[in-house]
């Protein structure tokens, strides 16, 4: 699927994915412990937000939503009032030069095609702060795919293996990176990396 085609493909399962997924568990308390990490009163960047029940809403209120859906954004403006939304691609993210504290990326970046990864961490790295953190899923496989029929649409997905992705990590900037599991809002377990920008 070419960006286009995710791009409707997400708003087409928008508000499905926003009424299958569970808006509590372990992997929204792991932004207590991005929060932790950064300076008081920080800028976070939730890259992927959605409708932002999981994400956005446990942010600090002047975070930024972005979200390469049209439709996502609109469920994210009425859950989570305030946040600045922002329409755009996280191979080219609409954001300043180190301008973030904090990053979030929850099951995001694999529905960008493995071989433009390198690009997203790059792009992390640029609009983080030296010492910001980002929190993003660790995908543990090695895929590419469409899978038919996910929240009755079609959606892509693509990913290059947990060693790959920490390596990209690395490559990128992020010299201290460490992983925690934690459940997902579809109810089965997945592994998150935290990532601290040299």
């Amino acid at each position: 699927m070419d960006p286009d085609e995710v791009r409707r493909a997400w708003d087409d399962v928008a508000e499905t994915y926003a009424k299958r997924r569970d808006p509590d568990g372990s992997d929204a308390a792991l932004i207590a412990d991005l929060l932790a990490e950064l300076p008081a009163d920080p800028t976070v960047l939730d890259v992927g937000c959605g409708d932002g029940a999981r994400t956005l809403a446990n942010l600090p209120a002047d975070a930024v939503g972005l979200d390469f859906s049209r439709r996502g954004l609109e469920l994210a403006a009425d859950t989570v009032p305030g946040p600045r939304l922002v329409q755009g691609e996280m191979t080219a993210l609409p954001v300043a030069d180190d301008s973030v504290d904090g990053i979030t990326a929850y099951h995001a970046v694999f529905h960008v095609p493995r071989a433009r990864h390198p690009e997203v961490y790059r792009e992390f790295a640029r609009v983080l702060r030296p010492g910001g953190v980002a929190l993003m899923t660790l995908p543990s496989g090695d895929f590419e795919t469409v899978r038919r029929g996910w929240m009755g649409g079609s959606m892509f997905f693509s990913a290059p293996g947990r060693q790959a992705t920490l390596d990209q990590l690395a490559a990128a900037g992020f010299d201290d990176v460490w992983t925690e599991t934690a459940d997902d809002p579809l109810g089965s377990t997945t592994a998150f990396a935290f990532g601290r920008l040299g």
